[in-house]
């Protein structure tokens, strides 16, 4: 029984090949692809519940594909996880800044990239899992929990998971202050090895995607991110 659908996007066959046997050794379903244009393609085709993607690919590069993916009604809901060669911050970044939940750098470990699958999908299944309230306001900021929708004054705001997730802690607790680490574990699970950096740049992301009210998402320098509570 394959415990979900996992798109795997490399141009390197060797490396293709073993993320694959590593990934169906674990129970998973697999979709190849070789060319970003290929990804497209699949992930239209065959509605994957994650896509792996290699950021340096052939013509259409792996930032380009996670682009395109993000702008898609169809495929904007799929977690992308990057595999990069690089572990400058620059392609890390752009691409946590596009939509990508999570990113892995080589050489990696194959249990690693299983573990990262798991948790990204986990922390999927457990957002559509209904809460107590399915609705929150803040300020002008409405979510939606059950329908994964995020609006503002009215006008809905398209986020990744990762951003919803990092939100719906926040406007859970509003007025709290929680560190990087502390939104690190909240929305990911404790010990995850992500940089302190990564939450940064999804706080950016979101102050940005919800306009006039990002102004309420605080830093709290020292100590790390608010969103001020409603007076």
């Amino acid at each position: 029984m394959a415990y979900g659908k996992v798109l795997v996007v490399e141009d390197n066959p060797d490396i293709l090949e073993l993320v694959a046997y590593h990934l169906e050794a674990q129970g998973y379903e697999v979709v190849r692809a070789m060319t970003g244009e290929n990804a497209l393609a699949q992930a239209g085709k065959t509605a994957p519940d994650l896509v792996i993607l290699d950021v340096m690919l052939p013509g259409i590069n792996g930032l380009d594909v996670c682009r395109k993916l993000k702008q898609q009604e169809a495929t904007r809901s799929i977690p992308v996880l990057l595999l990069t060669a690089k572990s400058e911050d620059t392609d890390i970044i752009s691409g946590l800044e596009l939509g990508a939940d999570d990113y892995i750098t080589k050489p990696f470990s194959p249990k690693v990239l299983v573990a990262r699958v798991r948790a990204v999908l986990r922390r999927v299944s457990e957002d559509k899992i209904p809460d107590a309230a399915t609705v929150l306001q803040v300020h002008g900021i409405t979510m939606d929990t059950v329908r994964h929708e995020v609006t503002v004054e009215g006008e809905e705001v398209a986020v990744s998971a990762t951003e919803f997730a990092i939100l719906k802690h926040l406007m859970t607790n509003p007025g709290w202050v929680f560190s990087r680490n502390q939104i690190i574990d909240a929305v990911r699970g404790g010990n995850y090895p992500v940089t302190e950096r990564s939450v940064d740049v999804q706080i950016l992301g979101l102050r940005k995607k919800l306009a006039s009210q990002g102004r309420h998402i605080e830093t709290v320098r020292g100590v790390g991110y608010r969103l001020r509570s409603v007076s």
